[in-house]
């Protein structure tokens, strides 16, 4: 179990902080009221930002989060959006849906109310798209309430293989997937998703 890139900046100063609290208490007792929930928060963290192994799923579209389907809306240009809720207990690093080419990737400045709100459509996001074999497809990353950071692995003219990691979102947040015309969703309101393994297109 590895853990995601671009956590750095938030974990080495906690883990730092517990490393030499954890000494001070050796010493001093009276250091461990410090100790103890730093290094829970440690251990916290660790968890948050795991990043498993995975094998990809079956099926021509996989879901680029974990997370629970929150929505399922048909678009006025004939695509499907699949909303993906991601609580703060979900992996965070979220995984290309088909192999392709990254074409663009735009960072939307926004807001942050929590991503299960309907107005999180207006938060902090970054879009990305993917020229794939069914054609443009688009994935985007919203940030939430807690989540404020959006991290891409990847630039514009990259190459992605299926369930490919290309970008990290810090805690809780949410993604949307918008299916091409004529794919319809293999998922329901309500259905858990595994970034890289749960099927999105109904074959």
């Amino acid at each position: 179990m590895g853990l995601a890139r671009g956590v750095s900046p938030w974990l080495f100063p906690t883990v730092a902080a517990t490393a030499i609290t954890s000494s001070l208490a050796v010493r001093d007792r009276r250091w461990a009221f410090a100790a103890a929930p730093l290094a829970a928060l440690t251990g916290a963290m660790l968890w948050f930002f795991r990043d498993p192994e995975r094998e990809p799923g079956e099926g021509r579209v996989l879901s680029p989060a974990d997370g629970t389907v929150q929505s399922i809306d048909p678009w006025p240009d004939g695509r499907t959006r699949v909303a993906i809720f991601m609580s703060p207990l979900n992996v965070h690093v979220n995984r290309a849906p088909m192999a392709g080419t990254v074409t663009s990737v735009e960072h939307v400045p926004g807001g942050f109310v929590p991503a299960f709100n309907k107005d999180s459509d207006k938060n902090e996001r970054v879009v990305w798209h993917f020229n794939t074999a069914v054609g443009d497809l688009e994935v985007v990353q919203i940030a939430g309430a807690v989540a404020r950071r959006i991290v891409p692995y990847l630039a514009a003219g990259a190459k992605v293989t299926r369930a490919e990691r290309f970008g990290l979102i810090r805690f809780g947040s949410r993604v949307d997937i918008y299916l091409p015309e004529g794919i319809a969703p293999a998922v329901s309101v309500g259905d858990r998703t595994v970034a890289g393994v749960t099927r999105l297109d109904r074959g």
